[in-house]
This record gives structure tokens, sequence and C-alpha cells, in this order.
């Protein structure tokens, strides 16, 4: 019987290969049906290390290190960071990942993982909620220390806390992992709404984002074994709400290179573009990106190349803002020059992308998105891609790391200047972004990362 109870999906590797030695024992004659699934200011000196890509301490012939992690999305999860880190990559250096979360209606599917848990799907989302919560509980109960190296929670305040408070009660190490700073970020969307409206509901929101950023700095990290962050800029943010340096590890976003080595990539322009020069951006349309800025370089850059065109591979999760985007385009005279393709798999937006004269990865400036490590930049250089780059930090030592792409200030004009540049040169261009995909495989695909993070768990479990 599963040790968390009933009531919830579960895809457990484990159980698998169990049955499939039990079958062979009783015949060996019988067929074998059962296969694991394993696939499906730059200052980089002063942080804290992982260890080299070239360690070879985390190779699957140790003992495999099992972490218990719980993550704020539904499964399957779409997030590469997850999926693609710890079902693809991880498992080949020995950490295997149990992983619990959030209810979906696609179908369970293991995606790598050692085990992969999430309640029963309901329509109503606070059921949804409590019902995840009721299992996170009972997975919590359920796990013994010599099972698990870690528990480890996701961008999630309140089942860091309770996760926490049960580890410690079982002797099991606790880390959390910071991939957005979500409380930071409700808080800023709920003053922005109620600067708007204020509304008792709006009030909430505040209230709860900053209760939750409270327990977090004061509870939470300080008494975590180990915080992973998302980039080097966000264990500077967390260093200086107090949390020592030497506890943390900066985790960026990759690539999963693998993905460009098993396909040929055909490059791909839509219908009457064919022989346009033609900017692309790859990524969420969110309102909060501030994309009416990439609009503007556009305008900027049509006035020295009047046929440049804007091709914007993704989508929002509110059509409003794909809405609201398209309609400031046509308010700056290039609504016909700029097109939202919505969200595409990742082989044929590159495809897209690859047919391209350059590419354009935008962030806002501010608290949020500084401490970001945006994966649009890295797939260009991987692809090969003239890349336009501003300033945040983790682009910053991407771009001046690589010497392969173009880093700009924020400003549209800065934007226009460097895509002009590569238009006007394009063969130059090319050459220049030819360091990318070397650049991208050493430093920022996920085999690297992988080895580098197997390394950190192993030398966390050894203390």
């Amino acid at each position: 019987m599963d040790p968390a109870g009933a009531g919830h999906d579960v895809v457990d590797v484990g159980a698998c290969v169990h049955a499939r030695r039990s079958a062979s024992s009783r015949s060996k004659f019988k067929e074998d049906r059962m296969q694991q699934e394993r696939q499906p200011q730059q200052h980089p000196q002063q942080q804290p290390q992982l260890a080299p890509a070239g360690d070879t301490s985390s190779s699957v012939q140790s003992s495999p290190v099992r972490i218990l992690q719980f993550v704020p999305e539904a499964l399957p999860t779409f997030r590469v960071d997850v999926a693609t880190l710890f079902g693809k990559y991880l498992p080949r250096h020995g950490v295997q990942c149990d992983v619990v979360g959030m209810p979906s209606q696609a179908v369970a599917a293991q995606q790598g993982f050692n085990r992969a848990s999430r309640p029963s799907y309901h329509g109503s989302r606070l059921r949804r909620e409590l019902a995840y919560g009721w299992l996170c509980l009972r997975m919590l109960l359920s796990a013994r220390r010599g099972e698990y190296a870690a528990v480890q929670v996701r961008d999630m305040v309140t089942i860091g806390l309770l996760a926490l408070c049960v580890a410690r009660l079982k002797g099991i190490p606790f880390y959390y992992w910071v991939s957005y700073l979500m409380s930071e970020g409700r808080v800023e969307r709920a003053e922005a709404n109620l600067a708007r409206r204020r509304t008792f509901r709006n009030y909430l929101v505040l209230l709860k984002g900053r209760a939750e950023e409270a327990l977090l700095y004061k509870c939470v990290l300080p008494a975590a074994d180990h915080v992973f962050v998302q980039s080097d800029a966000m264990l500077h943010y967390v260093r200086d709400r107090g949390i020592p340096a030497e506890r943390m590890t900066p985790v960026p976003m990759g690539v999963d290179t693998e993905l460009l080595e098993d396909r040929t990539l055909a490059p791909r322009r839509l219908p009457g573009w064919e022989h346009v020069p033609l900017i692309a951006y790859l990524g969420t349309l969110d309102k909060a990106r501030n994309l009416e800025r990439v609009v503007d370089a556009l305008v900027l850059l049509r006035a020295q190349h009047p046929t440049a065109r804007l091709l914007m591979i993704g989508n929002s999760a509110t059509s409003s803002d794909e809405i609201e985007l398209l309609e400031y385009a046509k308010q700056c005279g290039v609504g016909d020059a700029m097109l939202i393709t919505g969200w595409l798999p990742s082989i044929e937006a590159w495809q897209l992308l690859a047919a391209a004269d350059a590419a354009v990865s935008y962030i806002p400036r501010g608290r949020l998105y500084d401490v970001s490590s945006p994966t649009k930049l890295l797939e260009y250089l991987a692809l090969g891609m003239p890349a336009v780059g501003n300033d945040i930090p983790d682009q910053q030592i991407v771009l001046q790391s690589s010497e392969a792409g173009w880093l700009t200030a924020s400003e549209p004009a800065a934007m226009a200047e460097a895509l002009g540049r590569i238009l006007r040169d394009p063969e130059a261009a090319r050459r220049r972004a030819g360091r990318g995909p070397a650049f991208i495989e050493a430093e920022r695909s996920y085999r690297t990362i992988a080895a580098r993070v197997a390394a950190r768990y192993r030398a966390l479990a050894a203390k």
C-alpha cells in the first residue's frame, strides 16, 4: 500500500522495477514489458561556486542520493528546470527525485522522476489546494530518515515551513529552492492593484504576501540546511536579507542541448516574410514583461531598415495581454510588421528562431527580474543566433563571458542600435554568434549544470 494513502496519482519507478524482477523470476521466457523511463556587474568570483563540471564524484556507481521534492506547479510539470534537471540529467549522476506536485487533468507521467505524486483533480481550486496540502503532509509523515538525503521545497513558504518542522522532527536535512521571489512579487502586484482599485481581496493578497515574506526570511531560510537560488544576483539579494552566502548555491537556467544534437533544425520563415530583415523574440508575453519596449525598438529600427519585422514566439496566460500588445503596435504604426505566433513546441519555435536575422532578449529591470535567469538568451546562443540582451545581471554575465552577443542598456534606442549593427553586417554577426553554442555547452547546458548540482548534493549528503 502506498505510504501516503489513497486518493492521488503515483508513478513509481521502484514499483515498476520490482514488478519486472518478480515476473522474470517466475518465468525466464516471459518478455519484460516494463522499462524505466529515463527521459521523456559581473562578479562570479565572489560567489560560492559549484563543483567543476568535470567532477566525477557524482557518478552513478556511487550510492544514490534521493530527494523528496515538493513543487508548486501541476504534474506533469512544464518547467524545464524541474523536468529536465531532476527528471533527465540528475538521475545519470545517481541523484533521484521523488516529486510531489499539484493536480492536473493531464495524464499522469513519470517524466524521469523516481516517483511522481499528485492529488486527484477537482474542479474547485480550493479543493485542489487543500488536497495538495493534505498529500504533502502525508508524504512528509511517511518519509524516513534513511530513505531520503533531504526534503526540498520549491517556492512555497507555507509548505516549506511545514516541511521544515517535520524534517527537523525526523532528523532529515531540509533544503529550500528559490526560483522566483514569489512573496515579493505578490506584494508588488497587490500594491499595483490597490493603486488602481482598493478592494478587500487586494488587501488580503497584500497581507498574505507580506506574511509569507516575513516567514521566508525570518523562519524558513535561516533554518534551512541549504538554499538553492536562481542566480548570482539572487544570492546577493538573499544574502542581504540575512542568509549566509556559504549556505546557498546559485543554479541558473540552462538549455537541454541534447535536443539540438538529436535533431537537425530546418530554419523556417512564415509565408510573406521570407526576404525581410527579421527580428525574433521567444518567451512569455505577459504584461509585466513590458514588451512595449521591444515594439519601440522596432519602430526605431525601421527608420534605418523600413522593411524590418518582429516575430514574437510565445503567448501570455492572459489573452488580453497579447491583444493589448498588438494594439500598441498598431498605435505605433508597426501593426503590420509584428506577428505573435502563440505557444509552440520547442523544436518548432527553434526553427522559426533559426531563420531570423537576430533575436532579442528584453527583461524589465527591477527587484523581481534583476535576480532572474532568463532562458531565451541561452537558447539564442545555443542556436548560434546573433542575440541582443539588455543589462540585467545574469545576461551581463552570459554575454560578457561568451563574447557571442550584444549587451545593451534597457532603453529601446540602445536595443535598436545593436539590432541595426547586426543587420548592417549579418556575416560578421553570425561569426560572432558562432561562439555561442560552445559556451552554452560548457557553461549553461543541463548536462553541465546537472554534474555541478549533483556534486553539491553529494557534498551536502556527506556532511
